[in-house]
C-alpha cells in the first residue's frame, strides 16, 4: 500500500525550512501525498543533540561554509524562489514557534505559517519584535493579539517542548527534517528521496 502522507519538521528561524516549505506543494501534487507540518524549536533541538548552526559549525572551515551557501543559492535559482536573507538574521524563533502551536489550537495554522514564512524570508521583517509579528498577522487577516496571547499558554509551551523532544528521540538533529513513516530524511536536498519513499510506501 502506498503511503500518502509524510511529516515536515520545521522552524521559521531556519531559511532551509522556508525553501522546503515553498517546494512542498509541487511535491505533494506530483505524488498525491499530504504533508503534516510539525513545529519544533531548532535551538532546543540543537541543545538536545549537541548540534550547531552551520555558521558556527563551519566557522573555521570557510570552504565548507562557502559551498553550503553555493548549494543554497543553486536551490533558490533552480526553483525560482522569492527568497532574501533576512537582515535581522538570526532571529530567536521561540515565540514564532509557540505561535505556530497556538495557531494549530485556534484553527488557523497554515495561514499563520504562510504569513510568517513570507515575512521572514521574502519581506525581511524583524520577526523577533512582537509588535511587528502582530502587524504581519493582522495584515494577513489573522487575529494577531489572540495568537500572541495563546502562544503564552502553558499548554502551548509544553506542546512545543514535547514536539522538539520527540523529534530528537526519533533521530532529528536539524531542520528541515522529513519522516515518511519512521524513515527520516534531513535537508531540502533529500526531497527527491522523500518523494520516492512516499511513492514506494
Amino acid at each position: 500500500m502506498v503511503s500518502k502522507s509524510f511529516e515536515f519538521l520545521f522552524d521559521f528561524g531556519g531559511p532551509n525550512s522556508f525553501l522546503a516549505h515553498k517546494v512542498l506543494p509541487e511535491l505533494c501534487e506530483e505524488t498525491g501525498a499530504t504533508v503534516t507540518y510539525v513545529p519544533i524549536l531548532l535551538g532546543g533541538l540543537f541543545k538536545i543533540t549537541n548540534n550547531q548552526a552551520p555558521m558556527i559549525r563551519y566557522a573555521e572551515t570557510p570552504a565548507k561554509r562557502n559551498y553550503e551557501m553555493l548549494e543554497f543559492d543553486r536551490f533558490v535559482k533552480a526553483h525560482d524562489l522569492p527568497f532574501q536573507m533576512n537582515p535581522n538574521f538570526p532571529i530567536n524563533s521561540l515565540h514564532l514557534m509557540r505561535g505556530a502551536v497556538a495557531a494549530q489550537h485556534l484553527g488557523c495554522f497554515m495561514p499563520y505559517v504562510e504569513a510568517v514564512m513570507a515575512a521572514m524570508w521574502e519581506d525581511g521583517a524583524n520577526m523577533g519584535d512582537p509588535a511587528v509579528v502582530k502587524e504581519v498577522l493582522d495584515a494577513a487577516g489573522l487575529d494577531g493579539a489572540a495568537l500572541l496571547a495563546k502562544a503564552e499558554d502553558t499548554e502551548v509551551k509544553a506542546e512545543l517542548v514535547t514536539n522538539t523532544e520527540k523529534a530528537a528521540e526519533r533521530g532529528a538533529f536539524g531542520v528541515p527534517t522529513f519522516f515518511v513513516g519512521n524513515e527520516m530524511f534531513w535537508g531540502k536536498e533529500r526531497l527527491g528521496q522523500v518523494a520516492e519513499a512516499v511513492r514506494k510506501g
